[in-house]
């Protein structure tokens, strides 16, 4: 069984026992956490598709902790001009570990 949510303007397709990296989330390390914005699920034989979520359908999970992403640098040049900008972006993610699937 598998089910596709949407978590951090981003979809994932997930299962039971599964860990994935969401953006942040607020909420404290080993809590639980419901997610209800889910826009599938498949059992293998059946599949429910939302318009867009699935009523009543909802997916828990455990915070496992969260995490720093890879750093990213940005270099902004204009060549002849004496111009060089250059800064960087770290993203935060919350580590999840999916414990059911109800839909």
């Amino acid at each position: 069984m598998y089910a596709v949510i949407f978590c951090g303007g981003k979809q994932h397709k997930v299962s039971e026992g599964d860990v994935v990296s969401v953006e942040l989330l607020d909420g404290e390390k080993d809590s639980e956490i419901t997610l209800d914005k889910v826009l599938l699920i498949s059992d293998g034989t059946n599949i429910k598709v939302g318009t867009p979520y699935i009523e009543g359908a909802k997916v828990t999970a455990t915070i496992l902790g969260a995490h720093g992403g890879e750093k990213i640098k940005i270099v902004k040049f204009r060549r002849r001009k004496h111009h060089q900008k250059v800064t960087g972006h770290r993203q935060w993610y919350t580590d999840l570990k999916i414990t059911g699937i109800a839909g």
